[in-house]
């Protein structure tokens, strides 16, 4: 899909230019698609390398908290509600262990330790698992959560946007919960409606209820604030969270007697190899998007979709974040590059620049992880995964456009 994709911005951006050339005259359109294939790789490479130092920082933070055992706390903190959620595993399963340890891990960030611990649940979902073909309702509902993206830390949106120029690069920590809960709250529920799925047990109603509440809380508390207040304190309450993190890990490490500096060096390798790592695929995609956008392909499409926003008489500046989200569902890399492309194009502070990193932070992406997680097993059936799958993705799509503008709408 990714590959089609790709080409695809290649070719239409070509038939784009020849159509300006050879009807309107204009002749300087393979100059300008040239000019923009150049700024753009060159752009990508100072993003990555400018990442270094924000992504060693931040994932040598995580490895402290890894280490210190806030992993393991997560993973007792979520076991009770998820016995209830996957009645068909056993309560000593393997299998639970495992789905509780991705999930810890993705809330925490822990991309590199989240991914293995998600295959290994679904290879223990699979021995359960009757039908070795068809997905069973545990995998589909693990797969759903974790297309959602139930993440506390959004790490790398927030190094994107510090390497974008954000005045607060973490402005966007408050309303990214609240879209990413939503989220998973629209994946959960439209799983639970196809599977019959008891949401009126106690626990289940104890957790979603407590979740709920402070959700709908922050919510309720910023709606009632004038904007610049707003702001102001959403500021503060991000900041104070986040360094607050910061000072629980070294001390949960020092009370573990755990070196947390070497810990922190440790992940801050990690850190610099995934900064040079991504530049193959950044400038793949920021290329594809600048030859796509300097064709004026995309600005047709989006005054396409401006004018129909218009038309309804909505406010349209949401319309400019929106290639992040149609690019979600279906690449990682592509909608991190769409993100980037906003934020450069009208600016990391913008309104758009905002929604685009809310939007990125709200879901993951659903066919990727049908792709890894059922391919790694062998399932071919997926029945009612993917259908939930974009339920989700539209559920934080529509809370994302709907918070940013309660955070941000009178800015601009």
């Amino acid at each position: 899909m990714l590959n089609l994709i790709w080409a695809g911005f290649f070719l239409v951006a070509f038939v784009f230019a020849s159509v300006n050339w050879l009807i309107y005259g204009q002749a300087d359109s393979y100059a300008l698609i040239m000019q923009a294939v150049f700024t753009a790789a060159k752009n990508a490479v100072e993003i990555s390398l400018g990442l270094i130092g924000i992504m060693a920082l931040w994932l040598g933070i995580m490895r402290v908290g890894e280490k210190a055992g806030f992993l393991q706390s997560l993973t007792w903190l979520m076991t009770p509600l998820f016995r209830r959620l996957f009645p068909d595993v056993p309560a000593h399963h393997p299998a639970l262990g495992a789905i509780t340890m991705n999930m810890a891990a993705n809330m925490l960030g822990l991309d590199n330790a989240a991914t293995p611990m998600g295959i290994k649940a679904m290879q223990e979902l699979q021995t359960l698992n009757p039908d070795k073909k068809t997905a069973s309702d545990a995998q589909i509902l693990f797969l759903v959560i974790n297309a959602s993206s139930v993440t506390l830390l959004p790490v790398t949106i927030f190094t994107y946007r510090a390497q974008a120029g954000a005045h607060d690069p973490t402005d966007v920590f408050i309303p990214i919960l609240i879209a990413t809960y939503c989220s998973t709250m629209a994946g959960l529920l439209a799983t639970a409606f196809f599977q019959r799925i008891n949401l009126w047990d106690k626990v289940v109603l104890a957790y979603l209820g407590a979740i709920s509440a402070l959700v709908f809380g922050l919510v309720a508390y910023f709606a009632q604030l004038p904007t610049t207040e707003m702001l102001r304190q959403s500021s503060l309450i991000s900041n104070l969270l986040l360094f607050s993190l910061i000072i629980s890990f070294i001390a949960g490490a020092a009370f573990k007697r755990v070196n947390a500096y070497e810990a922190f060096v440790e992940g801050a390798k990690d850190g610099f190899h995934t900064a040079v790592t991504i530049i193959p695929y950044l400038v793949a995609m920021l290329v594809a998007i600048a030859v796509f956008r300097a064709s004026g392909a995309l600005e047709l499409v989006m005054q396409g979709l401006r004018h129909t926003v218009l038309w309804l008489g909505w406010d349209a500046r949401f319309v400019d974040a929106l290639p992040t989200a149609l690019m979600k569902p279906l690449s990682g890399s592509g909608s991190r590059a769409m993100m980037i492309d906003t934020m450069h194009t009208f600016g990391a502070d913008s309104f758009a620049g905002r929604l685009a990193s809310v939007i990125q932070g709200s879901t993951e992406t659903t066919f990727y992880v049908v792709a890894v997680y059922f391919g790694a097993v062998g399932i071919q059936r997926v029945r009612h995964a993917v259908a939930c799958g974009l339920i989700a993705d539209l559920g934080g799509l529509i809370a994302a456009i709907a918070i940013t503008y309660l955070f941000f709408g009178a800015l601009s």
